[in-house]
């Protein structure tokens, strides 16, 4: 048997201290009472016919219900479908119908989108009213057993559902607590969204006794606040935050005193502010790779402190974590290996590889290979340190902030618009976000890109909605068909921000 929520009943009998504060509430959580609570919510989905098995999706704000909720769908046996707030009703819908949900947990804000649902809503205001609940046995699961399916949007325009099981969080969150060197005495700020594979970070710092501060999002004067006030050791980052903090007053600098090291991932870092930041803070990056199919660092690259000595380029992502193998292959013959510095396909391997795509037979025999390796669309090649270095994307992914944006599945939506003839999404470079998406439109008769962009925001996750339109009388394409998104990139791109 393996549920991995077990650690929460060895931290409830070993460890007197809080592992969790959430600032926005000013409430904090000691192990005992984060066990009583995921087992008071675990009883409550399973009082509603819950069984194991069941998809439930998770509709919350960066919150202590949502983490609490989701190690209580883990300890019922059923599968957790993380969901980001920001989602409109037609997109919830989709994995809802996709994955059969039969529940979706949210709160009265949700009211409006969850009217058009097309499941049953269990509203969960806040979590205290689960304190004292009886404890739960966690349900018994095994290492393939899923627990998650982590919806990640699709070249197609389909959101596919990565099957995570109890075994490939298990290497994850083992992986979290060996790459950040977690003791009890750590304190994690966390500014990840919850339903992006990255709350493994947060799970890991809870695996290990850690106490983990949860910001609702990120505000950098709080931020700052909280690292100085709560002698933060561990730091959660992504590119635009690290770039963020090397803009700051030398005074306001002296908040991070206490960090020992920050993570950045989610897109790449551009090498001068990295170097820039190292200069300032003396701070080692974290700087990782992975996937939702790998939870992250599950199966993955990381810079570690102790590669700092010959990690002077700043711009690579590392050598694999345990459990993990990394190969670069031919991007059209996956059956042929490359050598040092050969530009391919990035293939990994792991006991965290997810177990395909829900429902999605053809895409999982496309990515998830046989003898285990899983292709993850990123070109990149591995230098004579067997260090990894990311160059390009197979795909035609755009990367903000590092939130995922895929063209197709915008382009599908935005066609839509009455006014529209044509239009094709394409990224341009931003030194604060990494990526923008952006659009170029053919019009049927007279131009509304304001009109356009209010449609998208009906539509699309706002994270999705095109920065800017460009107007063109005609895309760019080979032979008239296949749409040529780095001509695009070439015309309308603008130079980062040194």
């Amino acid at each position: 048997m393996l549920n991995i929520t077990t650690f929460l009943d060895a931290n409830a009998r070993r460890l007197d201290k809080n592992v969790f504060y959430c600032p926005l509430r000013d409430l904090r959580y000691n192990s005992t009472e984060v066990l009583s609570i995921v087992s008071g919510i675990g009883q409550s989905l399973k009082d509603k016919g819950i069984e194991k098995g069941d998809r439930v999706l998770i509709y919350l704000n960066n919150s202590p219900e949502y983490i609490f909720s989701l190690l209580a769908i883990w300890r019922i046996g059923a599968i957790a479908i993380p969901t980001n707030r920001i989602l409109t009703s037609s997109e919830l819908n989709y994995m809802i119908n996709d994955a059969d949900a039969k529940l979706i947990i949210t709160d009265d804000e949700a009211k409006e989108t969850i009217k058009e649902l097309d499941t049953q809503a269990y509203i969960i205001e806040n979590c205290e009213s689960f304190e004292g609940s009886a404890v739960i046995a966690p349900e018994e699961t095994d290492w393939e057993d899923l627990c998650q399916l982590q919806y990640t949007s699709g070249t197609t325009g389909k959101p596919k559902g990565s099957m995570l099981t109890h075994g490939n969080w298990f290497t994850a969150i083992h992986n979290a607590c060996d790459v950040l060197t977690y003791k009890e005495k750590d304190t994690f700020l966390c500014i990840y969204p919850m339903a992006h594979v990255g709350i493994l970070w947060a799970i890991g710092a809870l695996r290990a006794g850690a106490l983990t501060i949860m910001m609702k999002f990120f505000e950098i004067n709080q931020y700052l606040e909280l690292c100085k006030n709560e002698e933060v050791t561990v730091l959660s980052g992504m590119p635009p935050v690290i770039h963020t903090l090397t803009n700051l007053e030398e005074e306001k600098r002296e908040n991070l005193k206490t960090v020992r090291e920050i993570i950045s991932g989610g897109g790449p870092l551009h090498k001068k502010i990295w170097k820039k930041f190292m200069k300032q803070y003396n701070i080692p990056i974290i700087n990782a790779y992975g996937l939702s199919e790998t939870i992250v660092i599950g199966t993955g690259t990381v810079i570690r402190p102790e590669d700092y000595v010959t990690a002077d380029r700043y711009e690579s992502v590392g050598h694999p974590v345990c459990f993990s193998e990394l190969k670069i292959v031919d991007d059209h013959d996956a059956n042929k290996t490359l050598g040092h510095f050969e530009h391919g396909e990035i293939a990994l391997r792991g006991p965290a590889i997810a177990k395909g795509y829900w429902g999605m037979e053809q895409e999982t025999k496309e990515s998830f290979l046989e003898d285990g390796w899983f292709l993850t669309g990123d070109i990149g090649y591995i230098d004579d340190d067997e260090r990894l270095f990311i160059t390009d994307r197979k795909k035609d992914m755009i990367v903000m902030s590092g939130w995922k944006i895929y063209p197709t599945e915008v382009e599908e939506t935005l066609i839509k618009y009455p006014k529209v003839e044509e239009i094709a999404i394409f990224s341009i470079g931003d030194c604060h976000r990494g990526e923008l998406p952006v659009a170029a439109v053919v019009w049927k008769e007279e131009e509304d890109p304001e009109g356009l962009v209010e449609y998208a925001k009906e539509y699309l996750a706002r994270y999705k909605v095109p920065r800017k339109i460009f107007t063109m009388d005609e895309l760019p394409r080979v032979n008239g068909w296949k749409l040529l998104r780095r001509e695009l990139r070439e015309m309308y791109s603008e130079k980062l921000e040194e």
